[in-house]
């Protein structure tokens, strides 16, 4: 029964890396689509390719997906963005932020596992939410001041946030920005020595739900089930 539970676990690995690479590759061809090719004028996709690399996708793998996002080859890339509003458990607000090439699958999908929240129709949490730009670094001195940083920067606020992947104990931090100031802001935290993880337009809840511990881990659950997908691109939550 063990040498079973081992090889069933070096499979769930093995799958959950393959849905992270086809995550990796399918964002690598959105944003080459969304900013252009050229890694050093779209800072979506320099932090794409970054994170590629990081896990190891070939780079055969991540120029295609660049030359395919941006209309260089001849295959056509019919990934489209769909957004889904609602709630998770104790009524914490969710937007879904998909990319897929087929809705109805994608619908169907998501219907199933908002089954322990509640799956809302278009605009009912969205007003919940700003639309900003958002970069999210790491530095690694963490007596670093963020307000200072925040402004040398000119982001417009910025928050720390807490990271399961962040063994060195590196500062973390959430910058927001307006909407064309994305990769303004994440070039000027590069110069100042910060590592950069996303760089993204996304949403920013306006006021944060608080729960109960109990409560708490059951939303967790339920996030990341959804995150799971592997049509899930992002998920923003109002959860404090």
């Amino acid at each position: 029964m063990g040498a079973q539970w081992k090889h069933a676990g070096r499979l769930d690995a093995a799958a959950k890396r393959g849905q992270l690479f086809g995550k990796i590759v399918k964002e690598i061809a959105v944003s080459a689509k969304m900013g252009g090719a050229d890694p050093d004028l779209n800072a979506r996709l320099r932090v794409a390719i970054e994170a590629a690399r990081k896990q190891s996708v070939p780079r055969d793998t991540i120029e295609r997906a660049v030359k395919k996002g941006a209309g260089l080859l001849d295959e056509q890339m019919h990934f489209e963005t769909v957004v889904y509003e609602g709630f998770a458990p104790s009524k914490v607000p969710v937007i879904v932020e998909c990319l897929t090439e087929n809705k109805n699958r994608t619908a169907s999908d998501i219907r199933v596992l908002f089954k322990k929240g509640h799956l809302g129709t278009m605009g009912s949490v969205a007003w919940m939410f700003d639309r900003a730009g958002i970069v999210e670094a790491h530095h690694a001195d963490a007596k670093t001041d963020l307000d200072e940083a925040a402004i040398e920067a000119g982001a417009d606020n910025v928050e720390a946030i807490e990271s399961s992947d962040n063994p060195h104990g590196h500062l973390v931090a959430r910058f927001t920005c307006a909407i064309s100031a994305v990769d303004q802001v994440s070039k000027a935290l590069t110069e100042r020595k910060w590592v950069i993880t996303a760089a993204e337009l996304g949403y920013n809840a306006k006021n944060s739900v608080e729960v109960t511990e109990t409560e708490r881990k059951e939303v967790i659950e339920f996030l990341s089930d959804i995150d799971d997908h592997e049509d899930v691109h992002r998920v923003y939550t109002a959860l404090k």
